[in-house]
């Protein structure tokens, strides 16, 4: 038995040579172990075609311009991308690397955080990159330069040429139109430019185009293609938790889902009136908080989103229109929440923070003002259920009303997947509700809304107690 004899898809099997040798019996692995020369051995550690399933390969069944890789968490797609990356290096003197943001670059695909899978994890010693972080790019012991690039930054993607590109997460990106624009026009250096793309599928209009296009290769792949390789508590929570759900098919089984029936929201309408940056002007901004009850691993999250009012794109004053301008939600600290959230109304330059206190009351506003005294601030009561608050919102969506600016993936995920009466309330939704709600409202009441019976967000806390996570 021989290396050659274990590599991937030897004999039409789906196994890596690694998975193969794993099933033979132990006096078997020892014979083929010892058969290796010290040479040999050393080169196993870092051959990717050993280790690799097939369909992390590059495929060879024909020519491609854009090889789109849509895998479920945990499949194996940054070792893909930084596998590729590292075999086009060794030919090609231009392979660039695009990211979500700057630091998905840095932390996930050149550096790592101890995954092996980044590309200076990857690489043997002797043919790893020095990273000049100061110049955003890697450089080659053979010469080759690769630059790296945000999404987040679409601009400095005009004028720089590309040979062989990596882009990671397209679903993630902030502005990915723009963004994948201005790398198509630099992909036209040398005799075959192609790029491979490593994401989780969300039904966005570009994947969805690049999915029909017929230069583009697809490589589907789930979670448990990779589950020998996961750990058993990714498995138990994350796996168990999703499988089955509308979420999990995506996630987990990398379905390109496309809009759910009955939502209120849905990602084609939304992305059909997607921006690039507000307008010049805008006449009010607006902090929306939807507070977690609790604080721990399993708590929900803190709901935090920034949503300004101005005049229509064109320019038009009235009706005004509603402009989605950032997302700082995520599971944090009563204390990390608030630094958060006062930092979203400094940084926008906002007019107000707008809370839920349901559960917390007044001490919503004492964590806030914990952080910061000087904002403006109101308290609001949800006392009903969420689709009288929320239909009104969907409402000025249908009417071309709200625009986000940007991709909010998480936010996005959460709104398209809202079915009044029968999905949980989302925290980011909620926050996103608050926010236009309050830039509608001109009478500047309290907002009460109603069902015929009182709804408690956390049914076993008492009318008069207060989560014990929030007291500082």
């Amino acid at each position: 038995m021989t290396m050659k004899s274990m590599t991937p898809g030897t004999g039409g099997s789906q196994l890596s040579g690694a998975e193969m040798l794993d099933a033979l019996s132990s006096e078997q692995r020892r014979k083929w172990f010892a058969s290796l020369s010290d040479d040999e051995a050393e080169a196993l550690l870092h051959d990717w075609e050993f280790w690799a399933r097939p369909k992390q390969l590059e495929p060879t069944d024909r020519p491609w311009v854009n090889w789109l890789v849509m895998a479920g968490r945990g499949f194996g797609k940054t070792r893909v991308g930084s596998e590729q990356v590292r075999k086009w290096v060794k030919d090609f003197p231009i392979v660039n690397l695009i990211g979500p943001t700057a630091s998905d670059v840095r932390d996930v695909m050149v550096e790592g955080i101890g995954a092996g899978s980044a590309v200076m994890e990857v690489c043997r010693r002797d043919e790893r990159p020095v990273y000049q972080k100061s110049h955003r790019r890697l450089v080659w012991p053979n010469g080759a330069i690769s630059l790296l690039f945000s999404a987040e930054e679409p601009e400095r993607l005009r004028g720089p040429q590309h040979m062989k590109v990596w882009s990671d997460e397209l679903a993630a990106w902030k502005y990915p139109d723009e963004a994948w624009e201005q790398m198509e026009f630099g992909l036209r250096l040398g005799p075959n430019p192609q790029v491979v793309i490593t994401t989780t599928p969300k039904p966005t209009r570009l994947i969805k185009s690049l999915a029909a296009s017929e230069e583009t290769f697809i490589t589907h792949g789930s979670t448990y293609d990779n589950q020998a390789n996961l750990a058993k508590k990714f498995y138990e929570k994350i796996i168990r938790k999703y499988e089955g759900t509308r979420l999990g098919r995506q996630e987990l089984m990398a379905e390109l889902l496309d809009d759910r029936p009955g939502a209120l929201w849905t990602l084609k309408a939304i992305d059909a009136d997607r921006m690039r940056q507000c307008p010049p002007f805008l006449t009010r901004v607006v902090v929306g908080v939807d507070p977690a009850v609790t604080s721990g691993d399993d708590s929900a999250e803190w709901g935090i989103v920034v949503v300004g009012m101005g005049p229509s794109p064109n320019g038009q004053v009235w009706p005004p229109h509603f402009y989605v301008m950032d997302d700082l939600s995520g599971k944090f600290s009563p204390n990390e929440a608030a630094k958060r959230a006062v930092h979203g109304y400094q940084a926008h330059q906002a007019d107000r923070i707008v809370a839920e206190v349901n559960n917390g009351g007044d001490l919503v506003e004492a964590v806030l003002r914990n952080v910061d005294h000087s904002f403006a601030y109101k308290a609001v009561h949800a006392s009903r259920g969420k689709l009288t608050r929320a239909e009104p919102i969907a409402a000025l969506y249908e009417q071309r009303r709200v625009h986000h600016v940007g991709a909010f993936g998480v936010l996005e995920d959460q709104i398209c997947d809202y079915i009044p009466l029968v999905s949980k309330s989302p925290d980011r939704m909620d926050a996103l509700v608050w926010a236009l709600t309050a830039l509608t409202d001109d009478n500047e009441e309290e907002v009460i809304l109603e069902y015929d019976e009182l709804h408690r967000i956390s049914p076993e806390l008492d009318a008069d107690d207060l989560p014990d996570s929030w007291l500082m």
